[in-house]
């Protein structure tokens, strides 16, 4: 908690200081990144603070998981050692090892933030997760009741959810963006007003500004966002503020690279590049996430936490959308096309499909069917081609109206899909 509250210089100081000693640990026991920096021509003794980090190579997943036992230390036997997977929605799920001592650092530092906020060790916790996620309580946790977090499973019935919710009164809510989102329309539609979170806590997906206030208004209560991998536990984190995002630099480095890997400016947008500060076990040596995010052009946020800032979270850079004319669009683009557009408030859920290099299909499920589809679906199409600046000889865009759309095999619901090969 303390760290959270020093100034800059001594937060780079212990930065700098923890990545000497990841560097070194990583090159002596680590034959993976042993062999990436003989390659590179870089010695432990190279790399003396952030800036060095430019030195090494980047590594991306692909890389960890066709050499998963290379990477972990030979210090440990991997069979021994805990383990968490990714949900494997961009390809192979990766396991990510690590000793029990580095399992309990990673779930302290998540709840920092959330004590940050306002969180009690009393106070009833509720998240809405994916079933892979239900183990990471710990069983002294459930029986003391102290900072216990209560999973329901995000593939439950969100009428199921709802009820489990009722009985428990959580005191703080987090789950999958969307799920958060779903489970405010049911509690509005059912006119439910006993379930008053003193905050909830979003993260894994994009939501628009409009379904953010939405969530506030339906729970009368705050909504803090936060950004979060398997590999690294948390990353960064909004505190009251809401504005943007507090990296934890005392156990995360940061860095947004540009295609030729070299570190954009502050305000640029750039692929997120992170190295752990506490990962020994299975050490992360700038490891590219394939999200897009941007430093930010602030030193300071007014309530006081030092931890540098960074903007808005873009999503996976590996899930731009290239058309056949050379065009290529971020899917927040896309989304941002959808919500501000002058009928989005009669819009329940919505989803992007590219189904070729030329043709795009918005799936819509309508609040409301009393409304005209057609003047909808003219509406949207040229809408959308006015803000992207898409024409009509380049790119196809139809408009569907579904009954539902379901969750990814994760329990995240993917707001824009491209289904064509790269």
């Amino acid at each position: 908690m303390r760290r959270a509250h020093w100034g800059r210089g001594e937060i780079e100081r212990y930065r700098d200081k923890k990545l000497r000693m990841v560097v070194k640990y990583a090159y002596d026991n680590s034959r993976f990144y042993h062999e990436r920096f003989r390659k590179a021509g870089v010695r432990p003794e190279d790399v003396k603070t952030v800036s060095d980090l430019n030195k090494l190579p980047i590594i991306r997943k692909e890389d960890i998981v066709e050499n998963l036992k290379d990477v972990v230390s030979v210090e440990y036997d991997i069979a021994k050692l805990r383990v968490q997977r990714t949900s494997g929605s961009t390809g192979r799920p990766l396991y990510v090892y690590m000793t029990q001592a580095e399992n309990e650092f990673r779930k302290a530092k998540h709840l920092r933030a959330q004590i940050i906020l306002g969180q009690k060790p009393w106070h009833k916790w509720v998240t809405i997760t994916s079933p892979l996620h239900f183990a990471e309580t710990t069983r002294l946790q459930k029986i003391l009741k102290f900072y216990s977090v209560t999973p329901i499973s995000v593939f439950d019935d969100v009428k199921k959810q709802v009820s489990e919710i009722q009985k428990l009164k959580p005191d703080v809510i987090d789950g999958y963006s969307n799920s958060l989102l779903l489970l405010a329309k049911e509690v509005e539609k059912l006119g439910i007003d006993d379930v008053r979170p003193k905050f909830l806590v979003s993260g894994a997906e994009l939501i628009s500004p409009p379904s953010r206030s939405y969530i506030e208004k339906v729970f009368e209560a705050p909504l803090y966002d936060q950004y979060a991998t398997v590999e690294f536990e948390r990353i960064a984190w909004q505190c009251r503020e809401k504005a943007e995002y507090h990296i934890d630099a005392d156990s995360v480095i940061v860095q947004f690279v540009d295609e030729n890997g070299e570190e954009v400016a502050p305000g640029e947008r750039g692929e997120i590049v992170c190295t752990s500060l506490c990962n020994f076990a299975m050490p992360f040596i700038r490891y590219a996430l394939d999200d897009v995010g941007i430093p930010s052009e602030k030193t300071e946020c007014p309530c006081g936490i030092s931890f540098p800032l960074m903007k808005l979270i873009e999503g996976r850079k590996t899930s731009l959308l290239s058309f056949s004319n050379g065009k290529v669009l971020a899917p927040l683009a896309l989304m941002l096309a959808v919500w501000t557009f002058k009928y989005y408030d009669l819009i329940d859920l919505f989803r992007v499909v590219q189904t070729t290099r030329n043709k795009l299909i918005f799936k819509l499920k309508l609040r409301d069917k009393a409304f005209n589809e057609e003047e909808i679906k003219q509406e949207l199409e040229t809408h959308v081609r006015r803000e992207l600046k898409l024409k009509v000889e380049d790119v196809d865009i139809d408009v569907e109206f579904v009954k539902d759309i379901p969750l990814d095999g994760s329990g995240k619901f993917k707001i824009v899909i491209s289904e064509v090969a790269d």
